[in-house]
Order: structure tokens, then C-alpha cells, then sequence
């Protein structure tokens, strides 16, 4: 069977599916979701050893080390992967929720009720774990999904599906509601957005080049998982051990990963104090300075950063730093570079805190806290889909809500237009 054949097929029976999945009642989504955790525990040595082949190729192949990062299955991913399919259970039921409810003059009572997407294809890279998070949200979401990983992770994401596919059976619901991509080759993305008639959304993750790609492409609405150019921005006044604790944790908790800090932008007043403090912490670990030219004034080890270096997602130990005169100058720094991800204020006052909340144009913004939040799992989401750095029809970290829609409904008693 060609390529073309087999994602067409996948297609039309993701869509048959996805009228079944829509009915469901949330307790038997969640049986399947409670089945699919207690699988993924229980053949936790089985799905190591299959990642550990993809894990073989892509050192062959001298793949990044960021990407064998995001692409390594560790018991710790295994048991993440678990107890967030089982929070996602434990979470409210958006489908079929009745929100809006008006009285019109002439008696008509008219409201909102949440319902599925439908069928949402999922183009991502490296990361194992979407599948599961994918399968998982898209399932409570009462929707069916196509998942199109990348071909570096192919051994690992064939062996998460065919588990969750014996989970599905187990609870009673069809094999298609999850189907994942079974080839390669580059060829299979192409034709997948091709599919208009039959898949109503497709949500890319992974490198700029694959989301430039599949938004040029696509015949398909595409949500966009852009890259992340994230800012900690260190105000005047700050406690400065505090602002070396969410930075430093923001850059190298794990760097390879989107909601890493990528240019960190200090306050002129507090730079000659504090850029020495947290240099001695990124360097300890391996962290690379790339610095304005006051940073190199002040730092005699930072690089001489570049224009390219201000747009940059490193996604490794490699940081842009740039010391600002003022707040209003760290907001169009961002505005200028960022890429509407997550920023980060360091501050003590309540104000500039608020300001920084109210005017910085990013999927999440914080205060006081690590850029590493931006993640559905710890923003209370369960899991999350995506992070969605465009505003239609979602910004920010993609959960349940966010992967159904509306319809109205209008109840009346004989009521005619006259």
C-alpha cells in the first residue's frame, strides 16, 4: 500500500472515530485514560527498550544533544507520562458544558455548549512524550487524533501507540481514536496536509523550520507551537537572590526545551552587582555568556553577542545577555525579539509587576517566577498539547478547553421570525 493510501485511510478512520469518541460518556473516556497510565507502567522495560533503539540512531547519526534530550524515555518521562494521563482523567469534562445561558425578549433561551474539534493531526519532533500527552488530551477532549512524529523517534512513538491502542480496546473504544504515522519518510507530512476533508486541525511541534513549513503548506487550519525566545528580565530594586534562582534555573534546568530563558536583561542600576554573583553559577555549569556591550564591560569572560544571537532559540547552554536602562527598555527589547512565548519580571515592585503583566504581548507572563512554568502540567492542565504562540483560537499552553470549540443552542416554544 503506498503512503498516500495509508494516511488516507488513517484519515477516514480517525473520522469515523472521532462521531463515537464524541458521545462518550466522561467516565468511560476516563477508564480508557486509567488504562492507558496502568499500561504504560506496567511495560515501562518494554518501552526503554524500544527508545533505546531510536537513541542508538540518533547518536549515529551525531544528532544535537538538546534533541537526544527531548528524545530519551527514562522511567521518570514513564511515570510523568502516567500521572499526567491519570490528572487529566481526574480533570473536569469540558465537552458538553452549557456556558451563557440568555433570555431573549421574545423568550428564546439561547447558550454555548462545548464540543469537540473533531479530528486534529499532531506534526511533532523528537519528544516521545506528546504522543502520549496528545493521545491523552485529545481522548478527554473527545476528539480522534493522527500523530505524525519525527522519524528519529519512530521506534519509541510506534511502541507508546500500540500500547495506548490495546488500552483503547481494553475500555471498549475503537483503535483509530489514536493512530500514529507508521513510515519516514519526509513525504507522509505532505500528504497528511492534504487531508482537508477529513482532519480539522493540524498543531506542529518542534523546530522553526517545521512550523514554517507545515504553515506554508498546510490546506488544514494549523495552530503554531512556535519557538521560544524567552526573557527574564531583572528589575531595578529586585531581590538579587531571588533574580539568581529563577534565572539560573530558567537557562539550566533544562535547556533544550522551549520555555527555557534564552536572553536574560538587567536593570542598568543592579548589573554591576549582579552579573558577577550569577556568572559564577552559569559557569560552573557550562553556560556560555553571549553579552551586550556593557555585559562584556562588565564581564570579562562574556562573548560579544551578535544581532542573530538576540532572535536566538539556543535551546542549549548558550545565553544572551543585555543590560537595559529600564523597564519600558527590557519591554521593547522583547517586543522587538521575542517571540511571543514566555517573560519573566524579576521585582519587588508590585506596579512594575502589574505593568510587565499587562503589556508584555506573550502566551504567559510571569513574576517573580521561573520561565520553566509555561507547561500545562504545572500550570494545572493536566498535560498540554502544545504551547500555542498565536492567538486564534488559543494562546499559551493548549489543555482540554482549548482543544474543543462552541456550538449554540436555542430552546424556544414556537417562536417565529416575523
Amino acid at each position: 500500500m503506498s503512503i498516500e493510501s495509508t494516511i488516507v485511510q488513517m484519515a477516514e478512520a480517525a473520522r469515523a472515530s472521532s462521531f463515537e469518541i464524541a458521545k462518550l460518556s466522561s467516565a468511560k473516556k476516563n477508564q480508557a485514560l486509567y488504562n492507558i497510565a496502568e499500561i504504560l507502567d506496567k511495560e515501562a522495560s518494554f518501552i526503554k527498550n524500544e527508545n533505546n533503539k531510536d537513541l542508538i540512531l540518533a547518536k549515529e547519526k551525531n544528532l544535537p544533544g538538546a534533541m537526544i534530550d527531548r528524545l530519551t524515555i527514562s522511567d521518570v518521562t514513564i511515570k510523568s507520562m502516567a500521572d499526567g494521563l491519570r490528572e487529566v482523567a481526574s480533570l473536569e469534562d469540558p465537552v458538553g458544558a452549557i456556558r451563557g445561558k440568555k433570555i431573549r425578549p421574545n423568550g428564546l433561551e439561547v447558550s454555548r455548549m462545548r464540543i469537540p474539534l473533531g479530528v486534529i493531526g499532531i506534526i511533532y519532533e523528537s519528544r516521545p512524550n506528546v504522543t502520549v500527552d496528545a493521545a491523552g488530551l485529545c481522548l478527554k477532549a473527545g476528539n480522534a487524533v493522527v500523530l505524525r512524529g519525527g522519524s528519529e523517534a519512530l521506534n519509541s512513538n510506534r511502541a507508546l501507540t500500540d500500547l495506548t491502542g490495546k488500552a483503547l480496546l481494553k475500555a471498549g473504544l475503537p483503535e483509530a481514536v489514536v493512530q500514529l504515522v507508521p513510515v519516514r519518510e519526509r513525504a507522509a507530512i505532505n500528504i497528511l496536509l492534504n487531508q482537508h476533508e477529513l482532519i480539522d486541525l493540524i498543531i506542529p511541534r518542534g523546530g522553526e523550520g517545521l512550523i514554517r513549513f507545515v504553515a506554508q503548506n498546510s490546506k488544514i487550519p494549523v495552530l503554531k507551537h512556535y519557538k521560544g525566545v524567552c526573557h527574564v528580565y531583572v528589575d531595578e530594586g529586585a531581590d538579587l537572590e531571588t533574580a539568581k534562582n529563577i534565572c539560573f534555573n530558567s537557562k539550566v534546568q533544562r535547556p533544550g526545551v522551549c520555555n527555557a530563558m534564552e536572553t536574560m536583561l538587567v536593570h542598568k542600576s543592579v548589573a554591576k552587582e549582579f552579573l558577577p554573583a550569577v556568572e559564577k553559577l552559569f559557569s560552573d555549569a557550562g553556560v556560555e555568556i553571549r553579552g551586550c556591550g556593557e555585559t562584556c564591560r562588565i564581564l570579562a569572560n562574556a562573548k560579544k553577542a551578535q544581532e542573530e544571537d538576540w532572535p536566538a532559540e539556543y535551546l542549549d547552554l548558550i545565553l544572551a545577555v543585555k543590560v537595559v536602562p529600564d523597564m519600558s527598555g527590557a519591554m521593547e527589547h522583547i517586543k522587538k525579539y521575542g517571540s511571543n512565548h514566555t517573560e519573566t519580571i524579576v521585582t519587588s515592585d508590585y506596579k512594575r509587576g502589574r505593568r510587565f503583566v499587562r503589556e508584555v504581548d506573550s502566551s504567559v507572563v510571569l513574576v517573580n517566577a521561573s520561565t520553566r512554568f509555561n507547561d500545562g502540567f504545572q500550570l494545572g492542565l493536566g498535560a498540554e498539547i502544545g504551547i500555542s504562540t498565536s492567538k486564534l483560537h488559543a494562546f499559551g499552553p493548549m489543555g482540554l478547553e482549548e482543544l474543543t470549540t462552541t456550538k449554540f443552542i436555542v430552546l424556544g416554544d414556537g417562536q417565529i421570525r416575523e
